[in-house]
């Protein structure tokens, strides 16, 4: 019997691409032949993204390019637009299932289920609200190759007037301790050097079972002698105390790459945001970090034209940003999400000046990325994990988040010194540079 080939497409954030490759091992394992996504498959597996109308759209595009590329496919879709808007989904005839977060992990039952012709059902979405435990798939080495992800959390406890995530996620459940630690040592066993830690809300890590928070966790994972670098995703602010801020600031086995969200510059609009942080508190925590580890990425979030957000707020914004040592910025035109808190204010930002606003901050980023790199340029840097092969080239990527093409003949998964000889243009926005490998170059 021939074997059914199933491909996958993933959008939104890395916790989506960390469930889509736990999805793809569990197909895997059953006998299905895993393919590339632009081929013709029998069944495709669309993994959603709902933070922004955006995605939303590329969702049902992807979706109707896939049914037209194979007419006969049977086409599920999952992830975060699925928990939120099922029924629109539903409505799209070129769908056959929608799963949404709530029943992620039983993707697989579900579609065997449909293929068999157990039911007739097409939308299988429970109440994520009432989801209480952690549920996670075993070990993924998919993603990255050489940096494995450990999604340890999930859910979120905020509620951000902008944000649909905690709609789509649910409150805040997180993995045990001893099992993520048990995990990481088996990733660690299998030789990877670095883990990326992740989760909805990393910074939230613990609120729920309350054994222990994400300092607890992380002293706990520096411990394991073999493991060289803990990178963390996305935090908040408001979770990082005093003895989370001494971990990040003295633990030299936690990369110096903080995804700090700071989403406004301009107390007003943080506070019509419900973040729950003023301009003030959010540059006292990035400017401790950076003044005692100075080599430290930081990057951020930041919505342009949120509904309040006048003319002397955005330049508030502009002008913290200036100033703040950010090594880059996801930058996002606000749009508004149904169920939102932020959708019942005035909308003062017309489309256009959105569009003006989000521009800005984009080349924004890109100066402050060029500035970051050159602090670099002609210095050495240290434990650079080799991540893979690139136009002939060695990658690979720095405690730091530098990406960078390395002149070596050392493997994959090695840890290695390098001298940076080229950082590229302002324009170049995250450019990989050109380094040489000190087994080669005296400084």
């Amino acid at each position: 019997m021939r074997k059914l080939k199933v491909a996958f497409y993933t959008l939104g954030c890395r916790m989506n691409q960390f469930e889509t490759s736990g999805i793809e091992e569990s197909f895997e394992k059953k006998g299905y032949e895993i393919i590339d996504f632009k081929e013709k498959a029998d069944i495709y597996v669309i993994n959603t993204c709902t933070v922004t109308n955006d995605a939303d759209r590329t969702s049902r595009k992807i979706i109707r390019q896939v049914k037209r590329r194979n007419p006969d496919a049977l086409v599920v879709a999952t992830g975060c637009y699925a928990q939120v808007s099922p029924m629109e989904l539903a409505k799209m005839e070129e769908i056959d299932l929608v799963i949404g977060n709530s029943n992620k992990n039983a993707v697989l039952e579900f579609v065997e289920d449909y293929l068999n012709k157990k039911y007739e059902d097409k939308v299988f979405v429970d109440n994520i609200f009432k989801e209480n435990e952690f549920k996670s798939f075993q070990i993924s080495t998919f993603y990255e190759g050489t940096r494995p992800i450990l999604k340890v959390q999930e859910g979120c406890n905020s509620f951000c007037t902008f944000c649909i995530i905690p709609y789509a996620r649910g409150k805040v459940r997180s993995a045990k301790i001893k099992d993520i630690v048990n995990q990481a040592k088996i990733l660690v066993d299998k030789g990877y050097k670095e883990i990326i830690l992740t989760g909805t809300q990393l910074s939230q890590f613990g609120y729920d079972h309350r054994e222990g928070y994400l300092v607890d966790l992380l002293l706990e994972l520096i411990k394991i002698k073999e493991l060289k670098r803990v990178r963390l995703s996305s935090m908040g602010i408001n979770e990082i105390d005093n003895r989370l801020l001494d971990v990040l600031i003295n633990e030299e086995k936690i990369a110096p790459h903080f995804h700090l969200s700071l989403q406004s510059g301009d107390d007003r609009v943080l506070q019509d945001m419900k973040r729950g942080y003023t301009v003030k508190e959010y540059a006292h925590i990035v400017n401790t970090i950076v003044s005692k580890r100075p080599e430290t990425a930081i990057g951020t979030d930041i919505i342009a034209g949120f509904p309040t957000e006048t003319e002397e707020a955005f330049l508030n914004t502009v002008k913290l940003v200036e100033e703040l040592p950010f090594a880059y910025i996801h930058v996002f035109t606000y749009s508004p999400r149904k169920n939102t808190k932020a959708t019942k204010l005035r909308d003062i930002v017309s489309p256009k000046e959105k569009k003006r606003r989000t521009n800005v901050l984009i080349q924004l980023s890109k100066k402050k990325n060029y500035q970051f790199r050159k602090n670099f340029l002609g210095k050495t840097i240290k434990d650079v994990l080799i991540l893979s092969n690139k136009n002939g080239k060695k990658f690979g990527i720095s405690g730091n988040y530098i990406h960078m093409y390395i002149d070596t003949d050392k493997n994959t998964n090695q840890l290695i010194d390098v001298k940076l000889v080229d950082i590229g243009k302002e324009k170049d926005e995250n450019y990989a540079v050109e380094v040489q490998s000190l087994d080669f170059v005296a400084v």
